[in-house]
């Protein structure tokens, strides 16, 4: 477990912020300590929490509807007092911070703006990959200013993510006038910014989800086909390869690739499907829409000549697939 938070001493000079506001010129000006409060005490907002009060912010209230998140706020933010979201939000004076699962955002963000617990000047965030700035509308309405502050990190709860924190990528989205804000925020976690403009946040987030999410997919998947060949610990058998892999891959595009797609070994690629039929038929299709992707990319970057390819892509159609395992 990681050692208790020991906040940062913070600068005495604010941070000023020039307006881009069709109301006034004048700049921005946030303190250098902000006010904040959570709504959603989940993963993400009791570990982000927890980072911007180890940053010298003042998080004054939280909330977290379930029982697993007064229990993170009791590990993470154990001085921080439980309050309603509508509490939450009146209390978080400067930074609002809202942490909830990216269909429940645009109602609670809603309800907040009904409540009238949203306040001109107050900046309303969210931490949603998904969606952009669209989703704050109703915060807008109320003179909220809004951001989009999505950390590329997967998150577990426990203070064992504040290390992870150090280096990673915020995608932000931002009206001109918050950029500096946000800017210092990412810094302030240990960040860097990645500006996502609002039409691309369903891409971004499809890219991250696509890597991450359908990697532990892929990975678990690896290892029910290696118990299912008998490999008693399949994790050891993989832990390596990948690793190898993911650093290859990283480092060295689509030219890392390796093995029977990239060699147009239709022969094993078609024995591969035969045999995953038969022992785990669930697998074939994303085996096979993994293999046609991979092939497409492999004529692409010149590593599978079209010709060589001709027999494996027929495999992957099904106009060869009459091989027994």
């Amino acid at each position: 477990m990681s050692a208790p938070l020991r906040p940062r001493a913070a600068a005495p000079r604010a941070a000023a912020v020039p307006s881009g506001g069709a109301t006034s010129g004048a700049p921005l000006s946030f303190p250098r300590t902000l006010t904040v409060g959570v709504v959603g005490a989940g993963r993400v907002g009791a570990v982000l929490g927890a980072a911007l009060a180890a940053a010298g912010h003042r998080v004054v209230a939280a909330t977290g509807g379930s029982g697993a998140s007064r229990a993170r706020m009791a590990l993470l933010l154990p001085r921080v007092p439980h309050r309603s979201a509508a509490a939450v939000a009146r209390a978080a004076t400067d930074l609002l911070l809202v942490a909830v699962p990216d269909d429940a955002l645009a109602g609670v963000v809603a309800a907040l703006a009904d409540s009238g617990a949203l306040r001109p000047g107050q900046v309303v965030a969210h931490v949603s990959g998904a969606h952009g700035l669209a989703v704050l509308a109703p915060a807008v309405a109320a003179g909220a200013r809004p951001l989009a502050l999505h950390p590329a990190m997967t998150f577990t709860g426990t203070p064992d993510d504040l290390a992870r924190l150090a280096g990673i990528s915020y995608g932000v989205t931002a009206p001109a006038e918050l950029r500096p804000l946000a800017a210092r925020l990412v810094a302030d976690l240990g960040g860097v910014p990645e500006w996502v403009g609002e039409a691309d946040r369903p891409l971004y987030h499809a890219a991250l989800a696509h890597g991450a999410n359908h990697l532990v997919t892929l990975v678990n998947e690896a290892a029910d086909r290696l118990r299912d060949a008998g490999v008693a610990q399949p994790e050891k058998v993989l832990a390596p390869l990948l690793r190898a892999a993911l650093e290859n891959a990283l480092r060295l595009g689509d030219d890392a690739l390796t093995g029977p797609v990239s060699r147009g070994d239709a022969g094993t690629v078609e024995r591969h499907l035969a045999r995953l039929a038969a022992t785990a038929p669930e697998s074939v299709a994303p085996y096979l829409a993994l293999a046609r992707r991979t092939a497409d990319r492999a004529i692409a970057a010149g590593r599978l000549r079209p010709v060589d390819a001709e027999s494996l892509l027929g495999v992957l159609a099904g106009t060869r697939r009459e091989v027994a395992a």
